[in-house]
């Protein structure tokens, strides 16, 4: 008896949670192929943009063109990688990889990496962001507007320019 009490558990425990770590799975999935569009028609843009104008700024408070994209690696870096990831945080202030000085439109655009790997059973666990709980779900959604709030002053600057930025990419 004790043994079919513990295989019916099993079997209901089992069809909860399957579920819930399916439709994990498939965000996870949704959310990374999204990102990795966001990262092509981001590098797209940045591409596009002639390097002689990545010192472009709309307002003298504004970014830069290239402050613009090193800040998405860096916000990219900082969430995907210690704030989720756990790995000590870079400090801004004296960080190199992710500031513009001495670096080619190149050597920037190849600073832009994405996260590749993430433990879904994590999702639901909060964390304080910026004196807010968060599930780790909320601060993926998070990023990518920040990338798209970003990358859309980037196509401002463009057009300030005279340019005419690359086709909008659905899905991402």
């Amino acid at each position: 008896m004790k043994q079919i009490y513990i295989l019916t558990t099993f079997m209901l425990f089992s069809l909860v949670t399957s579920p819930l770590f399916a439709q994990q799975d498939s965000f996870t999935k949704d959310y990374l192929d999204r990102l990795e569009n966001s990262r092509k028609y981001l590098i797209l843009v940045a591409e596009t943009m002639p390097e002689d104008k990545y010192d472009f700024r709309a307002s003298p408070e504004s970014l830069t063109f290239a402050e613009n994209l090193m800040h998405i690696g860096y916000a990219i870096d900082w969430h995907s990688q210690s704030l989720l990831g756990g790995r000590e945080s870079r400090d801004w202030k004296t960080d190199t990889i992710f500031k513009v000085a001495n670096k080619s439109k190149k050597e920037m655009i190849a600073t832009i990496d994405l996260i590749k790997q993430f433990d879904t059973t994590q999702f639901d666990d909060e964390l304080d962001y910026f004196g807010l709980n968060r599930t780790k779900r909320q601060i993926f959604l998070l990023l990518a507007d920040h990338v798209t709030h970003h990358r859309a002053q980037m196509l401002v600057y463009m057009r300030l320019n005279g340019l005419v930025p690359p086709r909008y990419v659905l899905f991402q």
